[in-house]
């Protein structure tokens, strides 16, 4: 565990050592880091104890939509992976003994506590009131919340067309989930910057954004919408200073939520989504973990695991409830070719530790997602990812809706899919919003076709067919599933790679008779799922030499060593000697490796593993689930839950007033799918179900943060700079 030193794809800048103080020990940080990457940097898992029980608190979202990484400081209750870490600023635990939290050391009674905890904030108000002030109010044609994929497309298309507005959000750099991703993207290589890389193409937007805004569309960083009001103005917390913002048009564009999990041991540190180990891992370079286990086969799984691998992390294995995982088979197949495990109609059932993840179970299930007797596996683990889907976050557009507002929404707000399938959403939500302000715009007809093929889903596997060119070089393409891509017809200099339909979801198959060999179709293939066969290699033809695509560290292999080769799934093929390694600049950081095969298995080859299947140990079926915890923020059971349903509850405001589901700080923002899921397991059809009311603000906020007063002990700057 650490920090990741070398990357074979992201580059590793220097920067400044930093100390700064957590729990009385000094500790080094790196300039620019949050706070949460700097303690998992140094090996601190533990960021709290809940007040109820006392129970460890870690990471889970890394994204400001829970409350798990709340820590105390310079005296004051933050978010652990939204707050950047400053030179000697003291950090501490959150303590789990309400004495302390509500500042008593001798009461014990609830009602006191309250008592005294209101009083003391009362207290803080009376003596600040002199200093309050209402609120500044600021008027824009459009207001775009999210400075992801869909909010940056968006934003240029508005910037085209003259328009002045405002973009925000609550990162400090824009880019959203595509800062993560270190995989070439797939879609159009016309549209939607198909084959580059997810950290590029958040570059290139940023970089047309100020292009073509030329000060017409300001970016405020660090900036948090909390809530939407009747007067259509919407609250807005920038950097500790709040603000209403006026638009006369919005756009939605925050992204998705990650879903959880609920199983037996779910809340222990160590356990959190896939998305907050992308941030750690691919944003932040922390190596959090020696032994990940990921539970959930679409894209996020899929790709965090191969991020893992990247950064030379094993991965144990993968869990996917389905009969088949839901990703594309390109990413599956890149997983089992390495050598991870990959279990279909599993799933967790049980996790063990005392303060921190160390054993994982997980369990075959049957077709209504029981697990099935004498099927248990136990797995040595440190870390589990969560990647079971999303939710998309659209508080703010449903209220937007019911207050008569011009608002659309965009990217995953709008549908849950592909980062290539928001920007093109966003693009065109951008031309909306230039017609919903009064000037002609043309949004052409073909758009929504290509949107629509954008956000499908994996589609029909075809036969994995090969035509070999006897004593040629020729490329292999191992692409057998419908999904939407199609750089490889783009790259081929001789036009010979060819989409066999009207679609480039369609299958992409070699149509010329002369490969110059320049292997600019295995470069530039974002599944890794084309080789070079070379029959010119040995005259004799015993031996073949396949070119394959590597993006791992450079410590997994080396030249003149003897690898086990795969084939297409990872099943074993033959044994291989790797001759050489090539690598330039036109290759965007993807290492071509040269592999000496017998000529017999030349077309079975798809790549070697680097790791070797480990024996799992079985485990014992026995586990009860009552106690796993369903509101994190609370600490409530499934069994305190299920037994309010079964008493005839369909309200989940009525459950929330008895068990205090949903009022903790996230709001309900991890638990409601879980109760939802609950009402689903006793039978109960959801159209009975009445669901949490949305209560502002949407995130937490300060009281001093609306009564205008800046924290002195957390500012770092003038009040001047962080006014928006």
């Amino acid at each position: 565990m650490g920090r990741v030193e070398h990357h074979p794809i992201l580059h590793v800048p220097e920067r400044r050592d930093i100390t700064f103080i957590f729990e009385g020990q000094e500790l080094i940080a790196k300039e620019g880091e949050v706070i949460s990457s700097a303690l998992i940097a140094n090996d601190i898992h533990i960021f709290g104890f809940h007040r109820s029980d006392g129970a460890p608190q870690g990471i889970y979202c890394a994204n400001g939509q829970c409350s798990q990484c709340t820590v105390i400081a310079n005296g004051l209750p933050v978010k652990a992976c939204m707050t950047a870490i400053t030179p000697g600023m003291t950090v501490s635990r959150c303590k789990g003994d309400p004495r302390v939290l509500y500042g008593s050391r001798t009461t014990r009674d609830p009602q006191t506590r309250r008592n005294l905890r209101v009083s003391k904030a009362l207290t803080v108000l009376e003596d600040t009131v002199p200093s309050m002030k209402e609120p500044r109010t600021v008027r824009t044609n459009f207001l775009i919340i999210g400075g992801g994929p869909a909010g940056l497309t968006a934003a240029i298309e508005l910037a085209k067309h003259g328009i002045h507005g405002i973009l925000i959000d609550d990162k400090r750099a824009l880019g959203g989930k595509l800062t993560l991703q270190t995989h070439n993207f797939f879609g159009s290589r016309s549209d939607c910057y198909a084959g580059t890389r997810g950290i590029d193409i958040a570059s290139k937007l940023e970089e047309e954004l100020k292009g073509e805004s030329n000060g017409r569309v300001r970016v405020w960083h660090d900036a948090t919408a909390v809530g939407v009001f009747c007067d259509q103005r919407i609250g807005i917390v920038k950097s500790g200073v709040y603000t209403f913002v006026k638009p006369k048009v919005l756009l939605v564009a925050a992204g998705a939520r990650e879903k959880t999990l609920a199983f037996p041991g779910c809340d222990l540190p160590g356990i959190y989504g896939a998305g907050a180990f992308q941030t750690l891992v691919n944003r932040d370079l922390i190596r959090p973990t020696e032994r990940l286990f990921v539970c959930g086969g679409g894209n996020v799984g899929l790709i965090s695991a191969y991020h893992a691998l990247q950064a030379g992390i094993d991965v144990v294995g993968l869990a996917e409830a389905l009969p088949e995982c839901g990703g594309y088979r390109v990413h599956l197949d890149k997983l089992r070719r390495l050598g991870v495990p990959v279990y279909t109609s599993h799933t967790v059932v049980k996790a063990f530790g005392k303060d921190h993840l160390e054993e994982l179970l997980i369990s075959e299930i049957d077709e209504r997602f029981r697990p099935l007797n004498g099927t248990v596996k136990r797995f040595q683990v440190d870390t589990l990812l969560i990647a079971v889907g999303l939710s998309p976050i659209r508080e703010i557009y449903v209220k937007a809706k019911e207050y008569g507002m011009k608002v659309r929404a965009a990217g995953d707000a709008e549908e849950i899919a592909e980062a290539s399938a928001a920007m093109f959403s966003g693009r065109i939500a951008g031309r909306k919003m230039v017609r919903d302000l009064g000037k002609q715009c043309i949004i052409p007809g073909e758009w929504n076709d290509i949107v629509s093929t954008l956000r499908s889903k994996p589609g029909k596997m075809w036969d994995f067919r090969i035509r070999p060119i006897p004593g040629k070089v020729y490329p292999v393409i191992r692409c057998i599933q419908e999904i939407p891509c199609d750089p490889c017809t783009q790259l081929c200099p001789r036009g010979a790679i060819r989409i066999q339909g009207d679609s480039i979801t369609a299958m992409p198959v070699f149509k010329g008779e002369m490969c110059l060999g320049c292997a600019k179709c295995v470069i530039g293939c974002p599944g890794l799922a084309i080789v070079l066969v070379d029959e010119r290699f040995d005259p004799t033809r015993k031996k073949a030499l396949i070119t394959l695509p590597f993006e791992l560290g450079r410590g997994q292999v080396k030249i003149g060593q003897r690898v086990t080769t795969v084939g297409l799934g990872g099943e074993p093929v033959g044994k291989g000697r790797v001759v050489a390694s090539r690598e330039t600049p036109s290759q965007d950081r993807r290492r071509l490796l040269l592999l000496e095969v017998p000529f017999a298995e030349r077309l079975l080859v798809s790549g070697f593993r680097i790791r070797d299947f480990v024996k799992n140990q079985e485990g014992n079926q026995k586990h009860g689930d009552d106690d796993t915890i369903i509101c994190r923020c609370e600490r409530v059971t499934k069994g305190k839950i299920v037994e309010l349903i079964r008493a005839g509850y369909r309200d989940m405001n009525q459950i929330k007033a008895v068990l205090r589901t949903g009022m903790g700080a996230c709001g309900g923002k991890t638990c409601t799918d879980l109760i939802l899921g609950l009402f689903r397991e006793e039978g109960v059809d959801l159209r009975e179900v009445t669901p949490f009311v949305e209560r502002l603000p949407l995130h937490e906020v300060p009281l001093g943060t609306f009564a205008g007063i800046m924290p002195k002990k957390t500012m770092h700057r003038s009040h001047k700079e962080h006014d928006p």
